[in-house]
């Protein structure tokens, strides 16, 4: 896995009861995109947590964003979060 994803996860682990967090990298299906930048990923974060499933679901994904805030101006283009139970 890229090291980059490793600090994310990390990230998140720091912060937040997670069972189980996959990060699939969608990087390539955005290549034709207008604003595609080989710089930055897209990247989809699989999460299981009871925690974060029992709140409501802007308020967890809120609560991701305010945590990978920096990661977002930076090197995410798009973040797609699928949280279950």
């Amino acid at each position: 896995m890229n090291i980059y994803f490793e600090e994310i996860k990390k990230k998140l682990l720091n912060n937040f009861k997670i069972e189980y967090l996959e990060i699939v990298d969608n990087t390539h299906k955005h290549k034709n995109h207008k604003h595609f930048s080989i710089d930055k990923f897209h990247i989809h974060l699989k999460i299981k947590s009871l925690y974060l499933s029992s709140l409501p679901r802007l308020d967890a994904q809120k609560m991701i964003m305010k945590i990978l805030n920096e990661d977002l101006k930076s090197k995410l283009h798009a973040l797609e979060i699928s949280i279950e139970k």
